[in-house]
């Protein structure tokens, strides 16, 4: 197992000086519609539902109108041209994944930085040339089309891949023969969330494939799943339905096959609750019967050896712990064997007949190795704090590989032997001109509203003299249980070098410190991370590090409501807010494709009190007419199933007709882009420059 909990964006705000006359800004004309519906006895306005129709023809012609209108603020200024050569210098340099190996062969991702989308090469043995097993550049001119999941059969004979059409969730799977490059006739579509797991005689894949949207395909609510199995040299129509249960529309698969076994293991998940039911199957043909059936923590399968099946757990662990089940006379014995930690786990790999385990310690790696009985061998000892990844592998590999990074320091990937743990840089990043030692990245903590200690990461170059002048970019998520962790990132290094300084709040709701972190972001809870979020830049300015006429805020998708939220509760803190992908109408993210699975986190808002608790702080329902808000740049893209993009255009239309001065709210949607995953590198690049070339302009004016 890798990473066993999994991805925020950029927001900046202005205040000091604001008018508090009408804006004589003139936006481009938003049709209203006299909409008001009664949700539990509150009387709920909705003036802007008709843009909720975001593929039909007035909607596009509002968006093109609206990005025709942002074109001339962000455009051209003085630091898009800086940032734009920034980003080109550094992005057109070679760039690699964690290679892993399955029987002999070992696969990795390559860019050599000027492709729009990375390769995926294969090295036939350990002395042999890398070649080009997949080149997703050629799946379209503009490089829209992008790979999403690989799964290499058990032999290593055959690659199942799967691609993403302009960022789109779905999915299309499809099979290549490894050896002769060529693919064969089998195509998969209609799956989503979903990987492609291997029968052990490699006869054909798993995978979780929905029903095809009848009305639209960008947003048609998406439920009751079907467990497949494809086999292969058929036809999809004859694919066999593994497990469905259509009572429990909301229920997700995932199933792991255990080797050279009739058994496999079935995961139930329900929305991003990462608690999950685990069920079992003996013998092929055999229903699974439960081993878990109640939702009383994580139950990931992690490997096996003879009779034992080892597996994450957070069951009574909210830091959770590597868990054993044997199967005796019939019955399930489980066992605890690495107890859990005041460090939260976040990745398990079994290699070397040793466990791995890494820890999150204040939010940097620590990587300890125990004995398959849980006991304590060794630590991995590196130079640096930062992210430590990696560590795949089978159980019977001597070595492996994982890569280093921290917010200073450019990726390194290391092949160790697991024997000796001496390691050797097998690949690190050069960016021409960038050293570490020229930049600095403070850890610190700082109290939020209610006393508790959030972590925070303040990065600039130490040639900077900071004061309360420079400009500051806070960027958070806080959310669904996902730890935002040091790793190098061009993007903010393109913020640095035009004497700003970036801070990393991990804020409540993360996964940083274990589930209990994430409890108190959550549901009624929900408040502490906007919070946290505020009280950091109010920690930045009291250290003379920025001031309310220099801050902006970033973050994406659920990090976008994060950004709204706080710009909205606290619009004299900020000088440029940038929501991006934002969930903002929380009370109905619910209606479209998987928005009901976030219910986990958010509540839901056909529960009277998940209602009341959501209608506190939705930014689309709190925005106060007359209020000056920061300038506010609201970001989104046409082809978003994730977080429909309506989500941003209801809530930059309703901020136009309610800001009380002169600070401009926009908006600016991408074409042929999703949510954010397999955008090419020019779209990345010129939407990164105009960003924060118009934050900083801002700022600077």
């Amino acid at each position: 197992m890798n990473n066993l909990l999994p991805k925020g964006v950029a927001v900046l705000i202005l205040l000091a000086g604001c008018s508090t006359e009408p804006a004589e800004i003139s936006y481009p004309t938003s049709k209203k519609i006299d909409f008001v519906e009664t949700i539990h006895g509150y009387e709920v306005e909705d003036r802007y539902r008709w843009l909720e129709d975001f593929t039909s023809e007035e909607s596009k012609e509002w968006v093109d109108r609206q990005n025709k209108f942002t074109k001339k603020y962000i455009g051209k200024n003085k630091f898009k041209k800086a940032i734009s050569k920034d980003l080109s210098d550094t992005w057109e340099t070679e760039s690699i994944s964690i290679p892993y190996k399955v029987k002999e062969k070992t696969f990795y991702y390559f860019n050599d930085g000027t492709w729009q989308q990375s390769k995926l090469m294969i090295k036939d043995c350990g002395d042999c040339e890398a070649r080009v097993l997949l080149d997703p550049n050629t799946l379209s001119s503009d490089g829209t089309v992008s790979l999403g999941g690989t799964s290499v059969s058990n032999d290593a004979s055959l690659l199942a891949y799967s691609i993403s059409d302009g960022g789109s969730d779905w999915r299309i799977w499809k099979v290549i023969d490894i050896e002769k490059g060529e693919h064969l006739p089998d195509t998969i579509e209609w799956a989503k969330f979903s990987g492609a797991t291997w029968e052990n005689d490699d006869s054909g894949f798993y995978y979780q494939k929905y029903d095809e949207p009848t009305d639209e395909l960008l947003k048609d609510i998406n439920t009751s799943p079907k467990l497949m199995f494809h086999k292969l040299g058929t036809s999809q129509s004859e694919d066999r339905i593994v497990y469905e249960n259509p009572k429990k529309p909301r229920w997700g698969w995932g199933i792991s096959v255990v080797e050279e076994s009739d058994i496999k293991f079935l995961s139930i998940s329900n929305g991003t609750d990462e608690r999950n039911r685990l069920y079992i199957q003996l013998k092929k043909g055999e229903e699974f019967i439960p081993l878990i059936d109640e939702l009383i923590g994580a139950y990931q399968y992690l490997d096996n050896k003879d009779d034992t099946y080892w597996f994450y757990s957070t069951e009574g662990a909210k830091n959770g712990k590597v868990v054993s089940l044997q199967i005796k006379n019939g019955s399930f014995v489980w066992s605890d064997v690495i107890s859990e930690d005041i460090n939260s786990i976040r990745g398990v790999n079994f290699i070397n007949n040793n466990i791995a385990v890494t820890y999150l310690i204040d939010t940097f790696s620590e990587v300890r190795f125990f004995s398959l009985d849980g006991s304590y061998l060794n630590k991995l000892t590196m130079p640096y704090q930062g992210t430590i990844s990696g560590f795949g592998g089978r159980l019977e590999d001597s070595s492996s590989y994982f890569s280093f990074t921290s917010f200073v320091t450019p990726r390194r990937i290391y092949e160790i032997d697991l024997t000796t743990l001496k390691t050797k840089i097998f690949w690190e990043e050069s960016l021409e001109g960038y050293r570490s030692e020229d930049y600095v990245s403070d850890f610190k903590f700082y109290s939020s509203k209610d006393g508790t200690k959030i972590p925070i990461h303040i990065n600039y170059k130490k040639s900077l003299n900071i004061n309360k002048d420079t400009p500051v970019l806070i960027y958070g998520y806080g959310g669904f249980n996902i730890s935002i962790l040091p790793g190098f990132s061009k993007r903010f290094l393109s913020w640095m070098n035009q004497d700003g300084v970036v801070a990393i709040a991990n804020l409540r709701g993360g996964g940083e410190y274990g589930d209990a972190w994430h409890e108190d972001g959550m549901l009624n809870n929900k408040q502490n991370v906007f919070d946290d979020f505020a009280y950091a830049a109010k920690f930045l300015h009291s250290e003379n590090i920025g001031s309310p006429n220099t801050t902006a805020i970033q973050g994406g998708s659920n990090g976008g409501l994060l950004v709204a939220a706080t710009m909205l509760q606290n619009p004299n803190l900020f000088k440029v807010a940038i929501p991006q992908v934002g969930v903002l109408d929380m009370l109905r993210f619910h209606k479209f494709t998987i928005g009901w699975a976030w219910e986990s986190d958010y509540g839901s808002p056909d529960d009277k009190g998940g209602f009341e608790n959501l209608l506190a702080y939705s930014p689309l329902h709190n925005i106060k007419k007359g209020e000056c808000y920061p300038t506010t740049l609201i970001t989104t893209a046409e082809r978003d199933d994730r977080v429909v993009p309506s989500h941003s255009f209801k809530f930059a239309a309703k901020l136009q007709e309610y800001q009380g001065c002169q600070n401009p709210i926009l908006l600016r949607t991408e074409g042929r882009a999703g949510h954010g995953a397999g955008t090419p590198k020019d779209k990345q690049i010129n939407q990164i420059a105009e960003i924060y070339g118009y934050a900083l302009s801002v700022i600077n004016e």
